[in-house]
């Protein structure tokens, strides 16, 4: 053999070693994939100079986006209508749009001690699973609110996500609970429920503010008595998310969120096991909504690629 046919083969070799299977998949990039929550135009919807039907083709056209997450508050007088759903299905596959999540306010406390309340609420929910599953709409998210004594709100909320997850999982859908505010921002807590409730379609959503412990809605954007620890929270409820929420507030002249340390929280995320999409999920109030979503989708973008994949 000679020597250049010696280093050809051991090039060859070397080569076929680093595209082996089990090293590829070891430093293989993830991929960073892009939603819009409706809630970052929720000014728009509701002084009507936006239409809620046009969601789908506004995330599109306008964001260059291809998944989007709705707001019930949006379609109330919708809720139990099939042909909106299947109507809406449509025009989220003419965009070229995937649906990922609902997101569901205002049906009742599912952690209140008294049981008819609480299955009362679980029984408001259903109506959402429905939607969901004809819209294509994999996860549902709910709040998590009740009672005000840990112990009781953790065992009623226990029975009610238990009811709600069997009931969707008939349909194929997740429930998921965000930090929104009291206990549902304590994610430890949050992530014994899921542990303990123990059903493959029950997990979290864990956003990147609501970590305020003291407020209903948990906004950490002004001040807030008491919060759980952004950067911990997130990493405690990433095992069990089925969905992220990349909420922003107000921007620095660098384009920066001045109370969310993005670079840090974009890399808990893709150093973690999750691989679904992140929402934008803008709520500040020193741009327009159309500026906020923009600056979000480009910290987003370089915080991601800023992050050390090892």
């Amino acid at each position: 053999m000679t020597r250049r046919t010696f280093i050809k083969n051991s090039c060859l070799a070397g080569a076929a070693v680093a595209l082996s299977p089990s090293d590829t998949s070891t430093y293989q990039e993830k991929t960073l994939k892009i939603s819009l929550a409706q809630w970052s135009l929720h000014r728009s919807f509701q002084d009507k100079t936006l239409n809620p039907v046009d969601f789908a083709a506004i995330a599109r056209e306008t964001y260059q986006l291809d998944a989007i997450e709705y707001v019930n508050s949006f379609y109330s007088k919708q809720a139990n209508n099939e042909k909106f759903w299947n109507d809406m299905k449509a025009r989220s596959e003419k965009a070229g749009v995937k649906n990922l999540v609902i997101m569901v306010d205002e049906e009742g406390d599912l952690g209140d001690a008294d049981k008819a309340i609480r299955l009362k609420s679980v029984e408001n929910h259903y109506k959402w699973v429905n939607a969901a599953k004809l819209l294509g709409c994999p996860t549902v998210r709910v709040n998590a609110f009740g009672d005000a004594d840990q112990d009781i709100f953790r065992q009623a909320i226990i029975d009610s996500m238990s009811r709600l997850a069997e009931y969707a999982a008939q349909e194929d859908i997740n429930i998921v609970i965000e930090n929104h505010g009291l206990f549902s921002s304590d994610a430890a807590l949050i992530a014994g429920i899921i542990k303990e409730v123990n059903l493959p379609n029950f997990g979290s959503f864990p956003d990147f503010g609501n970590w305020c412990l003291s407020a209903k809605w948990g906004s950490t954007q002004e001040k807030c008595e008491q919060a759980y620890d952004t950067y911990q929270g997130v990493k405690e409820l990433l095992p069990y998310a089925k969905a992220v929420s990349a909420k922003s507030y107000n921007f620095n002249a660098n384009g920066e969120v001045t109370k969310i340390d993005y670079y840090r929280l974009m890399k808990l995320v893709k150093e973690s096991d999750y691989s679904g999409y992140i929402g934008i999920e803008y709520e500040g109030t020193e741009k327009s909504e159309h500026e906020g979503i923009l600056l979000t989708k480009a910290l987003m973008t370089k915080a991601w690629h800023s992050a050390s994949s090892n």
